[in-house]
C-alpha cells in the first residue's frame, strides 16, 4: 500500500533520491577519465582478408564469420580480387587431461585446453605475423552422476573458449599497422 506524503510527488525527488542521482551521474561521466570504453570494432590494416583453411571448422570458421563483409577467398575467380592478407590457421587442438582424481581412482577433474597456432601474410608470401601460438585452459570438475551435464557443459567451455581465442586473435590482427615488411 501507498503512503501519501504532503508536498511530495513523483516528479519532486528527495534528498537521497536526487544524492543516489547525482552519483549515478557523476560515475557516468568519470568512466571514460578512467580509461574505460566499450568495445567497438577494430582498425586494421587490410580492407580485406582471407582465412584458411576455407572450408574449416573451429576457430577459421568463427574467425571468418567474424570479418564479415572483409572476407574474400584466397584463389579468387576470374574477375574477383585478391584479399589484402591471409590469415592462416595453422593448429586448432582440443585437449583434454585428468587432473583429479578421489581415493578410489575415479576422475574428478579435468583440464580442458585449446591451442591456436595462427600467422598473417600477404597473399605474395610476405609474413606480417610469424606462427604465433594462444593457448587457453579451463577447469572442470566431473560427477558420473551427472555425467551428460557434464559432456554439456565441456562442449560449452570449448565454446566460450574458441570465442575468446578469436578475439584474441582479431586484436592481435588488429595490431598490425601496416602490410610493407
Amino acid at each position: 500500500m501507498k503512503h501519501f506524503t504532503p508536498g511530495r510527488s513523483s516528479l519532486n525527488p528527495g534528498p537521497l533520491q536526487r544524492a543516489g542521482l547525482l552519483l549515478g551521474m557523476c560515475l557516468t561521466l568519470a568512466l571514460p577519465g578512467c580509461g574505460f570504453a566499450l568495445r567497438n570494432s577494430q582498425n586494421f590494416a587490410f580492407d580485406t582478408v582471407a582465412v584458411t583453411p576455407e572450408k574449416g571448422t573451429g576457430v577459421a570458421a568463427e574467425l571468418a564469420r567474424n570479418f564479415g563483409a572483409k572476407l574474400r577467398p584466397v584463389v579468387p575467380a576470374a574477375e574477383g580480387l585478391a584479399p589484402d592478407a591471409v590469415v592462416d590457421i595453422l593448429e586448432d587442438v582440443r585437449d583434454k587431461a585428468v587432473t583429479g582424481v578421489n581415493a578410489s581412482g575415479q576422475v574428478r577433474e579435468f583440464q580442458l585446453r585449446l591451442r591456436v597456432r595462427f600467422r598473417l601474410r600477404t597473399p605474395a608470401g610476405v609474413e606480417l605475423i610469424a606462427p604465433t601460438a594462444v593457448t587457453l585452459q579451463r577447469d572442470m570438475s566431473f560427477s558420473e552422476s551427472a555425467a551428460l551435464a557434464k559432456e554439456a557443459e565441456e562442449r560449452m567451455l570449448y565454446r566460450d573458449m574458441q570465442t575468446d581465442a578469436v578475439q584474441q586473435l582479431v586484436r592481435r590482427l588488429a595490431a598490425v599497422k601496416s602490410l610493407a615488411p
